[in-house]
């Protein structure tokens, strides 16, 4: 039948033996259908339908055959050459391969004559998801973790690259999610549809399905089409750092402010990639005599999205108010404002506990503190004041995320110190300190005081902790050891004008903006 329409010709066969396409393609290749009926179950499943197709010119697979054959997960792919006259020349045979050192992706057959082959289809798949099954990480009882891969494409420096990848998997840990592999592309230029390119892409749904992740995860923020594009050609979930950060903040937002922001950004972040509209989706929602067809589903989604983000901004302009009612109050006390700022996971609430002696939920995570936390806290003189823990920051923060939250770090502006609570144990510590600096620089906040506090100094000498902290005019202490706080709390002190009557007033911020050094206490 191919030699007399030259074209290829094609059967999709399920497991039962049972053909459930045939497909007629052209004299160059076939158009694989739909395929979403025969969903891939999660771990090492195979799609459950193995390719036989026709090549006129009794070619082997070609690399679109072996593409297909690792994109759609067939159990095998198969091409038989036909002869001028008519009858079949040699078959062709491929199969996906799980991690091996060799690092291949598949495995092709030696060709055989139609005549010689003689294989059990079905014995050979269920070896394969066999040796898929035991060359997988084992997961063990009762974990439900998402498996990710993590994936970085720019033009920046190697090291860079490997922070920044360093990074978001912090953020997958604190998201629950368990990382399998980092990989990373150094471009210049960014494909329009698939970010790394077609040929990475193939490179990295075949990664996925040899290590079982379900999820691909990509340090850059994917616009809608990218976002699409990808996941049709992967079959795979797909977020980026945007996604993976609102689905911390959305676990660990407790309070009803901070889960009201949360779920601003994420109606924000989801609205414009509401774009895809299937046939099916159209639905005649207006009445009898409604002009047009009405709504289509995607339309009213778009509409309710869009409703609910003007019922959520009414709502936090009410939190806002009741903010700034608290916010006088404290004036009105002359209670000064003491705010820890400072990037994720630098250890600012542990600081706020051993100040304060208080028991917030600390934990080794990015975000472990979502929710603002306010504490009194006594000096040595018997001098009080009010300090807050804030959200911690992140390099390149989402915008949508950024203006959820300004409302909380523009209270920042009552403040009469700002801690910036450093890790200096971190390799890159410089550039967290300046990520945070120029936040609070876009928040216009440079005329408050601000001291620098280098926590976890016990992870290094003595000696060059103290050298560190004085290059940039810091404090140096653990938040473990209570013993290291006595210089901080003669800096904090010596900021606040003297107490007169018992009542500390609210001090003038005027004197030592953020570039200038704190005064040393007298």
């Amino acid at each position: 039948m191919s030699q007399d329409s030259n074209r290829q010709l094609a059967l999709l066969i399920d497991r039962g033996g049972n053909v459930r396409y045939v497909i007629v393609g052209g004299p160059a290749g076939i158009w694989i259908p739909d395929l979403s009926a025969y969903r891939l179950g999660s771990g090492p499943r195979l799609r459950g339908l193995r390719c036989v197709h026709t090549h006129l010119k009794g070619e082997s697979l070609s690399h679109d055959d072996l593409t297909d054959l690792a994109l759609l997960r067939f159990d095998l792919m198969a091409a038989i050459g036909v002869l001028p006259s008519g009858l079949p020349g040699d078959i062709f045979l491929a199969n996906l391969m799980p991690m091996n050192e060799k690092g291949k992706s598949w495995r092709c057959w030696d060709p055989l004559p139609l005549a010689s082959l003689d294989v059990d289809a079905l014995e050979i798949i269920q070896a394969l998801e066999g040796e898929f099954r035991r060359s997988q990480k084992v997961r063990e009882a009762g974990d439900r973790r998402d498996r990710a891969i993590l994936v970085h494409a720019s033009s920046a420096p190697r090291w860079a690259i490997e922070d920044s990848l360093s990074e978001l998997a912090d953020l997958a840990d604190s998201a629950g999610v368990l990382v399998l592999e980092k990989l990373s592309q150094r471009r210049n230029q960014f494909h329009p549809r698939f970010l790394v390119g077609r040929e990475k892409l193939t490179d990295l749904s075949i990664r996925a399905f040899q290590q079982g992740a379900d999820l691909l995860i990509f340090d850059q923020e994917l616009n809608p089409n990218q976002m699409r594009s990808i996941t049709d050609l992967t079959e795979l979930r797909v977020i980026d750092r945007t996604q993976l950060i609102l689905d911390i903040f959305a676990q660990r937002a407790h309070t009803r402010e901070g889960k009201l922001k949360v779920e601003l950004a994420q109606l924000k972040y989801l609205l414009p990639r509401l774009t895809t509209e299937d046939s099916g989706l159209s639905r005649l929602t207006g009445g009898i005599g409604s002009r047009g067809p009405g709504e289509t589903k995607l339309e009213v989604d778009r509409r309710k999205v869009r409703e609910r983000i003007h019922r959520l901004t009414k709502e936090m302009e009410g939190v806002n108010r009741s903010r700034e009612v608290r916010r006088l109050q404290r004036e009105k006390n002359q209670m000064p404002v003491i705010s820890i700022v400072g990037y994720t996971n630098a250890g600012k609430s542990t600081l706020l506990n051993a100040l304060t002696k208080s028991r917030i939920h600390v934990e080794n995570k990015l975000f472990a503190t979502l929710d603002p936390t306010t504490r009194r806290l006594r000096f040595p003189r018997e001098r009080e004041a009010i300090i807050t823990d804030t959200v911690g920051f992140l390099r390149d923060l989402p915008k949508d995320l950024m203006d959820a939250f300004r409302a909380t770090l523009e209270e920042l502006r009552d403040a009469d110190l700002l801690l910036h609570v450093v890790d200096m144990s971190h390799p890159r510590f410089e550039d967290q300190m300046a990520a945070v600096e120029k936040i609070l620089e876009e928040l216009e906040l440079k005329q408050i005081p601000l001291l620098r506090v280098f926590n976890k100094a016990d992870r290094l000498d003595l000696e060059t902790a103290q050298r560190i902290s004085r290059a940039f005019n810091a404090v140096c202490i653990s938040a473990l050891k209570p013993e290291t706080f006595p210089p901080l709390l003669e800096k904090m002190e010596v900021v606040f004008p003297r107490p007169k009557n018992g009542i500390l007033p609210s001090p003038t911020s005027h004197e030592f903006p953020m570039d200038s050094p704190v005064p040393e206490p007298v």
